[in-house]
């Protein structure tokens, strides 16, 4: 791509993640809204992306530096770099917060994962058994690209098309995470479409791979950072679901107190989510430009999986629990289970 296509692409967005790092820096990040911080960890995982692509082609050093820059202070204010007190807050959140509440609210999360893996199968078998069947399940905006690609290859895997289809998949996502989050105001219903739009595509995605000799490639070139992305997209919509909970089944509180409650628990989950996303970003971000071996990705995602099921499972079980959790008003992680 022309480095001035590239700039007129993707400069708007470089402005956002530069608005939204001001408003941080002077406000704290606490300060933003949800969407804010959903916006600053998709933008910080788009800027990734675009310093690598750029650190990859022979575009104007001064654009490299400006990206390198921006990725930095991004960074900074994510991870809390620069205040001693800030990198604890975060490393508590990470340690601690994020895995506890997620375990409170694992009956969510395990009800997305359900509703994807049923779409994925669904749109799997649709798929293999009639090819043409993917129009149905996969955009044509995003699958014309593709069966171009395996068409002007004879039905063979060209590794061009490997960055483009991660990328595809990667701000896909993005926007399925931010959307099951926010369908918890239209009581879930959105929330649920999103799972469901979601399983459709990667099932789809497989199938056609697979009917083309090519399932192997297709899962290993999207498992290292997808492991991660679909991982943070059901946790995202178990967010969504603990607010439309709130409307539905208030317990003994009124629902307004309900809702500002589960608010704040799903603000910690979807801390954590903008989090995973831009570890996976980081991740696709290595391993995209290098056009790593299929082996390599699948190890990669194996212990990506491993130390997700280990951080999820036993992260911050051991600590005290009488200090507050970040973003919630929980005393303990007793607290986090009450209604």
């Amino acid at each position: 791509m022309r480095q001035a296509l590239f700039v007129e692409q993707r400069s708007a967005k470089w402005r956002r993640l530069e608005e939204l790092l001001l408003a941080a820096q002077r406000r704290g990040l606490r300060a933003l809204r949800p969407e804010e911080i959903g916006d600053l960890g998709m933008l910080y995982r788009w800027v990734t992306s675009d310093l690598a692509y750029a650190g990859a082609r022979p575009y104007d050093p001064n654009l490299q530096a400006y990206l390198n820059r921006l990725t930095a202070r991004a960074h900074a204010v994510v991870y809390g770099v620069g205040s001693q007190r800030g990198q604890t807050r975060i490393m508590n959140f990470v340690t601690r917060d994020f895995p506890v509440e997620l375990r409170a609210s694992r009956w969510y999360v395990l009800a997305c994962a359900t509703i994807f893996a049923l779409a994925a199968a669904l749109a799997y078998w649709l798929v293999a058994d009639k090819p043409l069947n993917a129009y149905i399940v996969i955009p044509a905006a995003m699958l014309e690209p593709i069966r171009k690609s395996l068409h002007d290859s004879n039905f063979g895997f060209d590794r061009d098309l490997a960055p483009m289809m991660s990328a595809a998949i990667i701000t896909n996502n993005i926007k399925v995470a931010v959307m099951a989050f926010a369908g918890g105001m239209t009581l879930g219903a959105l929330t649920v479409w999103s799972i469901v739009q979601n399983g459709l595509l990667l099932g789809g995605y497989g199938a056609l791979f697979a009917s083309a000799g090519y399932g192997y490639d297709f899962w290993a070139t999207v498992a290292p950072h997808g492991i991660i992305e679909l991982t943070a997209i059901q946790i995202a919509g178990a967010a969504g679901l603990l607010l439309a909970a709130a409307v539905y089944n208030p317990g003994q509180l009124r629902r307004i107190d309900a809702l500002k409650r589960n608010a704040r628990r799903a603000g910690t989950l979807i801390l954590g989510v903008t989090l995973m996303l831009v570890v996976a970003g980081i991740i696709e971000g290595f391993f995209s430009p290098l056009r790593s071996p299929a082996g390599v990705r699948v190890l990669v995602a194996a212990v990506g999986a491993l130390g997700m099921a280990w951080y999820f499972g036993f992260a911050g079980s051991g600590r005290l629990a009488g200090t507050p959790h970040l973003l919630n008003p929980y005393r303990s992680p007793r607290d986090l289970t009450s209604t």
